[in-house]
């Protein structure tokens, strides 16, 4: 196994230790998840610049790292509904966008063919972590609450970028066995 690979199964074994500081009430367990967070968000990108300077890209490692990155990222924004830091239709909204493209994505490799993350899906990425963060320190400016303006931000171009994999993918929907 790739050390690209293996930065990416350690973002995977960060999500249950970020879960726990984030939902055990313990002394500063809240900034401890959003350093864990941080890591692993950072962790995606180092993964990636790895795999392509290495030339150590794998279908194993094609795989493992959107679904690495998909569940660092429901992780997070379901213990922030949990914790009523964030609205569930929001959730519900980036979810939904995140299946649905998962599986257009399915669709696509059956023919053998691999959607390419757009520069909309690098976006929404940027955006949801940011969102996250501000969201795991509730981030705010005297009563206005920075974190969730972040986060519809975060799902309109989450929204959007959804809808622009659809457009630009569409022969995928309609194609035949």
């Amino acid at each position: 196994m790739n050390l690209a690979n293996k930065i990416t199964i350690s973002r995977i074994f960060l999500v249950p230790l970020f879960l726990f500081f984030l939902l055990v009430k313990i002394p500063y367990g809240n900034w401890i998840a959003t350093i864990i967070f941080i890591i692993a968000a950072l962790t995606d990108s180092l993964d990636g610049y790895i795999a392509r300077n290495r030339n150590q890209i794998t279908k194993f490692g094609k795989f493992l790292d959107p679904l690495a990155d998909k569940l660092i990222v429901t992780a997070a924004l379901v213990a922030l509904v949990e914790r009523q830091i964030i609205p569930s239709w929001l959730v519900v909204i980036i979810l939904a966008r995140e299946f649905a493209i998962t599986g257009l994505r399915a669709v696509a490799a059956s023919e053998g063919n691999v959607i390419a993350a757009s520069n909309w899906g690098k976006l929404k990425t940027v955006t949801q972590i940011i969102a996250i963060i501000a969201a795991l320190i509730e981030l705010k400016y005297k009563e206005f609450n920075i974190y969730i303006y972040l986060m519809y931000i975060a799902t309109i171009i989450t929204i959007i970028s959804g809808i622009d994999y659809i457009k630009k993918n569409r022969k995928f929907i309609n194609s035949k066995e």
